[in-house]
């Protein structure tokens, strides 16, 4: 047998794309694509920094820093030297690193550019240098040839500010790619820090004096790695020298463990627990006092209000930390990105195709902040999830279902008229489409008059006729008696198998419902007579017995209503009016006679009608006879 359509998997896809969940599907899926579109030429970069920014404040204090500590020059430890330029602190800086090499520092940071030395200083003055002055900073370049300190230089563009040659000379071999770091921060577009490289980019990347940044050079030191390479490893993750890594701060400022450098000058300095706590830590040695102007912007800082700032000393000391613990912050790949997206909104486009214009913007409200959930607790994970990615995509959605809805609303309206007018009595249809409410569970109690009628002998005539045959029957008779059944103001409310039940007066009220079902009744005899010549021509010769039907009418109190679950209902009448008229059809066999009504529908129907035998019979759970006649004719065709 051939298909009459295609039964490859994209005509299956076209024809569930009619339905309005395949529209609410497709919708989602156009959203998505033009999010991602945005996203990926940058136009969400701002609201996803914005957003990660809040979660770092909300987060506060993320992780214990262990691997990296502080010292620094404020003012307490100025205020011990007041005569003493900072030019002229070499023997001071001396002693604070071999207090801390004695206390066992893995390496030391001087987050200070030493651009002039003492003997450089008296030179600018005109003075000629003494060998006392030659000398000064001996313990100084002592400790910068030890090969476990390493020093701030800048490199702006096109600019390099190394210190001063004094101290290049005393560093072990004159290896300014080891000990030489770049203290230059990398903002963002915004003067936001956020991320950091190994190396500060450079006009020329091959050149010689690219200096690499100053934490990932102390970091380097700490790890035992070499300068020189193409790539590193920190935390089992290879890193590149031009890559940008997102830094996954430890906490606010204030985060990072701190002594003044004061307390490394004291004559016991090594006897005081702050400074053994930095046994097998990085340190770095920095200032900190008022007027220095490094304090820069993080996320923390980015708020309204008295936002704190972070020393440019801590950021490198929290770039440390990151580097040595694997504390970055990834970006969730793109299929988890849009996958998420997706499975958010495709639930939500269901949702959104039948609910109001309110309860629409009420889960798009619910889905922004579910957004911002899921993105704070991908930080948590120090993973970037785009909230702002999902945002926008439930946006669109949402915007894109609904102009649909407004807009075709009129065409659904049709379809739906069309498709159910089938069934239900095209009045009842039309209320329906007109309601200002869902169908819901339940029903009301009214007077109704309940019809049900069946084919006599159907088991016989099925057992001589094809399955195909048997389908082409019931489709033609059904066609014909729901034409008189709805003529006369019927809701079909089933197909029992051969059998058809149908209500007068519910949904729509109707007071001459009685009258209307006893006439139908009289109608469908009548089409029944017919359809027996319709099938002595369609099935000739195979001795099928006379085609005939039986019909109950029974006229009471009933639920009329949607009977069913939440997910799955159906227009019914259910009670005591509705099993007597079955059993009426059903006796309509053993008293021979086609159509069999109650008293109570004649007493409704009023006269007009010519009757035929008469009998009490107690129906099957029924205490009390019920009075039952037959229905000949109307008396004006009599």
């Amino acid at each position: 047998m051939t298909s009459s359509s295609p039964s490859f998997p994209l005509w299956q896809w076209l024809q569930n794309l009619r339905s309005w969940g395949g529209r609410a599907a497709f919708i989602a899926i156009i959203a998505l694509a033009l999010t991602e579109t945005l996203w990926r030429q940058g136009a969400l970069e701002g609201i996803d920094q914005w957003y990660s920014d809040g979660w770092f404040r909300l987060a506060g204090q993320r992780h214990t820093v262990e691997r990296v500590a502080l010292v620094k020059l404020d003012e307490a430890t100025l205020a011990q030297y007041p005569d003493e330029p900072l030019v002229f602190w070499g023997p001071h800086y001396a002693q604070a690193i071999q207090t801390l090499q004695a206390a066992g520092a893995t390496v030391v940071g001087l987050d200070l550019v030493l651009s002039s030395s003492p003997e450089q200083w008296l030179a600018k003055l005109g003075g000629v240098p003494t060998l006392a002055a030659r000398q000064f900073d001996q313990p100084l370049r002592q400790a910068l040839a030890t090969g476990r300190v390493v020093v701030a230089g800048m490199q702006p563009p096109g600019d390099l500010l190394l210190p001063a040659s004094d101290y290049l000379a005393a560093l072990p071999d004159w290896d300014i790619a080891r000990f030489v770091g770049a203290a230059d921060l990398q903002a963002d577009a915004d003067g936001v820090l956020r991320a950091y490289s190994p190396a500060v980019p450079h006009p020329d990347p091959s050149s010689a004096l690219r200096l690499r940044s100053l934490p990932f050079l102390l970091a380097l030191h700490a790890s035992g790695q070499p300068v020189q390479g193409p790539t590193w490893e920190f935390a089992g993750r290879t890193v590149s020298i031009d890559e940008r890594l997102r830094l996954a701060y430890a906490g606010p400022p204030g985060s990072v463990p701190a002594i003044p450098m004061l307390d490394l000058l004291r004559p016991d300095a090594l006897a005081q627990p702050q400074v053994q706590a930095l046994r097998g830590k990085v340190v770095i040695l920095g200032a900190s006092y008022g007027g220095m102007n490094d304090v820069h912007i993080t996320p923390y800082g980015r708020g309204l209000g008295n936002a704190p700032l972070m020393l440019g000393m801590e950021i490198q000391a929290q770039t440390v930390e990151a580097l040595l613990q694997g504390h970055w912050l990834n970006a969730t790949p793109d299929h988890t990105r849009m996958g998420l997206a997706l499975l958010l909104c495709l639930p939500a486009g269901l949702f959104w195709w039948h609910q109001r214009l309110w309860r629409g913007l009420l889960l798009c409200g619910l889905l922004w902040v579910l957004a911002g959930g899921l993105g704070y607790a991908a930080l948590e994970r120090n993973l970037l999830l785009s909230t702002s990615h999902i945002q926008l995509t439930a946006l669109f959605c949402f915007m894109g279902i609904y102009a649909w809805r407004f807009t075709h609303g009129e065409r659904e309206r049709q379809r739906i008229r069309l498709m159910f007018s089938r069934y239900l009595e095209p009045r009842v249809v039309e209320a329906l489409i007109h309601s200002d409410r869902m169908p819901q569970l339940g029903g009301e109690c009214c007077e109704m008059t309940v019809l049900f009628t069946d084919i006599r002998n159907f088991t016989t005539i099925s057992e001589q006729l094809t399955p195909e045959e048997v389908v082409e029957m019931l489709n033609h008779y059904f066609s014909a008696a729901c034409t008189v059944l709805t003529e006369q103001g019927a809701c079909i409310d089933k197909f029992i198998g051969d059998a058809i039940m149908a209500e007068f007066g519910a949904p729509l009220k109707n007071p001459d419902h009685a009258h209307r079902a006893l006439t139908a009744a009289l109608h469908l005899r009548t089409v029944a007579e017919h359809f027996g010549q319709w099938m002595q021509q369609r099935f000739p010769g195979r001795n099928l017995p006379a085609f005939r039907i039986g019909v109950g009418v029974h006229t009471g109190l009933a639920i009329s209503g949607n009977i069913g679950t939440a997910q799955r209902m159906e227009y019914t009448a259910i009670g005591d009016t509705v099993n007597i008229a079955s059993r009426l059809e059903g006796m309509t066999k053993a008293l021979g006679c086609v159509i069999l009504a109650s008293q109570d529908t004649l007493h409704a129907a009023g006269p007009g009608f010519v009757l035929g035998r008469s009998d009490s019979i107690t129906v099957r759970g029924r205490i009390h006879p019920t009075e039952v006649f037959e229905i000949i004719a109307m008396e004006e065709a009599a």
